[in-house]
């Protein structure tokens, strides 16, 4: 991992060299770029479908043998919410919390629907806030008490509006990075929380129209550690180190994928 001091000029170089490439002009590159980032956003959730298997239920409707209908069904309605959210990006729209309860009803659509709890019944199929607690885990620490969430998330969604024209990249990226990790740790919802943060930091990059972060299913470990440390410390230094660390990831795969494809298609010959 690099160091918060050198971390951004090197993604300043590597962005560089990702818009030289002019990636995004090729077609479809943005359409399946999108769908790796849902691939492995649902997998940071317990899905098991591949890129590959994302790629076939999205373009051609084929369902994965010996997949569960939950996991395609949260990958299609993720894939529904980034959808609206690149149209929303397009609109300049600004963040309130009735756009984050429709991102996170759009999150939920399938998979999610009514609790009825001693003090009412919300729906998390519809981006209806929480009226429980919420643990993260067996043993894990308890959220943010439900009475408090409307009113935090009220404050965050000022927050994200005061900076969300921000000029330099390193503040644009800073900005979707610290939404993220405040949205997943008011934790609004009774479910589809991680998600739905990691899309407000994705819009937050289409808004801005630079390249959005990718989250590894394989770095999961290193994700909620970075994202527990920034709570105990009461600073997003850790998130937003691991975060500059997972985008220089992304745009150093981005480039080497692009080059060797770009080998490979300069190797093939006619065969008979």
């Amino acid at each position: 991992m690099i160091s918060v001091n050198k971390i951004w000029d090197t993604i300043e170089a590597e962005q560089q060299r990702y818009n030289n490439l002019e990636l995004n002009e090729m077609k479809d590159y943005k359409k399946f770029y999108i769908y790796s980032i849902i691939a492995h956003s649902t997998a940071i959730e317990g899905s098991t479908l591949t890129e590959k298997d994302t790629l076939l239920l999205f373009d051609e409707g084929i369902v994965v043998k010996g997949k569960s209908i939950f996991e395609h069904l949260m990958n299609l309605d993720l894939k529904g919410a980034y959808e609206y959210a690149v149209s929303e990006a397009r609109e300049k729209t600004k963040i309130t919390p009735d756009f984050l309860k429709q991102l996170n009803s759009l999150v939920m659509k399938n998979t999610g629907g009514i609790h009825n709890m001693a003090i009412g019944t919300f729906d998390s199929s519809k981006g209806d806030y929480r009226l429980c607690g919420v643990t993260a885990g067996i043993g894990g620490k308890s959220y943010m008490d439900y009475k408090k969430v409307p009113d935090n998330v009220i404050r965050l969604c000022e927050e994200i509006n005061k900076r969300l024209d921000s000029k330099s990249l390193k503040e644009a990226y800073n900005l979707s990075f610290d939404a993220h990790f405040n949205l997943a740790t008011i934790h609004p919802w009774v479910d589809g929380n991680g998600r739905t943060s990691r899309l407000l930091m994705n819009y937050i990059q289409f808004y801005q129209n630079i390249v959005p972060t990718k989250i590894y299913k394989e770095d999961k470990g290193e994700y909620i550690k970075a994202l527990e440390e920034s709570r105990e410390t009461k600073t997003t230094a850790p998130f937003r180190i691991f975060m500059a660390n997972q985008h220089l990831k992304t745009l150093h795969r981005a480039i080497n994928n692009y080059k060797k494809g770009q080998k490979q298609a300069n190797g093939l010959a006619l065969l008979f």
